[in-house]
């Protein structure tokens, strides 16, 4: 990890960049793959999983008999967690219902909004060498408290051609029916343009490589919705010398292990805590499993010292980080402070995993800065608001004038007679 101390603020742009990939080479690997798949459905699907995946399809949907057997290989206490987190994430998106009501905003003049579902939802989850069965019960358990008609899942197989058991059981907990073995690029085609065995969804959701993301922003300019370009993990600490190292060093290092693309970075106030979390970060790394991936994450990350939190609060803002942990004295404070982030952690046992497993809130978020300008996912991901209006004539006569002198004034003469019309009948 580089270490920077006291960085002028015209070097803080160069300190939020992202891990760079060449774009040029990705876009023209993602587009060729998309093309095939619009062109051959099915059989291109079972190519790339082929080529990518390296396992030989006869079919690409999960059988009943697959989702029974997998119910079998889930130990009791990852059921339970399952469950327990289902029943979490199920009570903070329920709470999020959109209560619309009617308002007249002139007498006679009455507005109202109703929200409707999106019919049909693709949602991806990854897979390969961490299947995110966490993912599944956060993408699809508001898709179901929505009321999405039609939940399609795409997840890609293992080399033997199997879905880890963990991932069927979470989508049988929470109620999809349709899922899919299509990973990658192929699987973000398959949902996009829909083939012999997948259906086209509306709507494409969740997270992964930068492949992916390119993938779902490609597709999203004529065919399909998204629900965010969200790339490869991120977090961003923000301590003081009350933070724990061994806390800290933790929370660096549970996003560091998603992937060699993925980025940490800390900012702190503390000289002494830097030294602190660097001996924590190469002692906790030595015992990973993942600590070669984890390992080139941190090439890729930041220990950043400055002079005080509101220059904290500042450059973590610059950065809009996907996860955002506060580990200081003040956090309520500086959680007010807070303008660009995905999902914000307070306080020290406040750790980003409770957010990605059970706590209850999403933890599809975007990352590479686009907390700047998108939300997480949350119900209203899934769902429309149709707006709706009524009027009268009293309606009529109290907003028509000013209905017919604004389209005059746009020279829209049509627009001016579909209202003068009706102020004639309802003088």
């Amino acid at each position: 990890m580089e270490t920077i101390r006291y960085p002028r603020r015209e070097e803080w742009h160069r300190l939020v960049r992202r891990p760079h990939l060449d774009a040029s080479q990705l876009n023209d690997t993602v587009s060729a793959v998309l093309a095939s798949v619009r062109a051959k459905g099915d059989a291109a699907v079972k190519k790339y999983e082929e080529q990518f995946d390296h396992v030989k399809l006869k079919g690409l949907g999960v059988t009943e008999s697959e989702f029974s057997h997998a119910e079998t290989m889930v130990p009791k206490k990852l059921k339970d967690a399952i469950r327990l987190a289902h029943n979490n994430i199920s009570a903070f998106h329920q709470a999020q219902l959109f209560e619309g009501r009617k308002i007249e905003t002139q007498p006679g003049v009455t507005c109202w909004q109703k929200s409707v579902p999106i019919g049909c939802v693709g949602l991806y989850v990854p897979g390969g060498t961490a299947p995110l069965f966490s993912t599944v019960l956060m993408l699809a358990t508001p898709a179901r408290i929505a009321g999405c008609a039609e939940i399609v899942l795409c997840t890609p197989p293992s080399p033997d051609g199997t879905v880890n058991p963990a991932i069927l059981y979470a989508a049988r907990v929470a109620g999809v029916r349709k899922l899919f073995k299509a990973g990658g690029v192929q699987a973000i085609g398959a949902m996009a343009y829909g083939t012999e065995s997948i259906p086209k969804v509306s709507k494409i959701f969740g997270p992964g490589n930068q492949y992916v993301m390119a993938a779902k922003q490609q597709v999203s300019l004529h065919d399909v919705a998204i629900d965010m370009p969200a790339g490869p993990s991120e977090v961003c600490v923000i301590a003081d010398d009350s933070a724990r190292a061994d806390f800290v060093a933790a929370d660096l290092l549970s996003q560091a292990e998603h992937g060699a693309d993925s980025q940490v970075i800390l900012i702190t106030t503390s000289e002494r805590l830097i030294r602190q979390v660097i001996t924590e970060t190469d002692r906790q790394l030595k015992a990973l499993p993942r600590r070669e991936t984890a390992a080139k994450a941190l090439d890729n990350s930041r220990l950043i010292l400055v002079g005080n939190s509101q220059d904290a609060i500042d450059l973590a803002n610059l950065y809009a980080p996907e996860h955002l942990i506060i580990q200081t004295v003040n956090y309520e404070e500086m959680a007010g402070l807070v303008t660009n982030a995905g999902s914000v952690f307070l306080g020290p046992y406040a750790c980003e995993s409770a957010g990605d497993y059970a706590s209850g809130t999403n933890h599809t978020l975007p990352t590479h800065g686009y907390a700047m300008a998108y939300s997480g996912v949350n119900l209203d991901s899934y769902s429309r608001k149709i707006t709706f209006q009524h009027l009268t004539a009293e309606g009529v006569r109290r907003i028509g004038p000013a209905v017919a002198a604004m389209a005059e004034a746009e020279s829209l003469a049509a627009h001016q007679r579909a209202m003068t019309i009706r102020m004639e009948k309802a003088r």
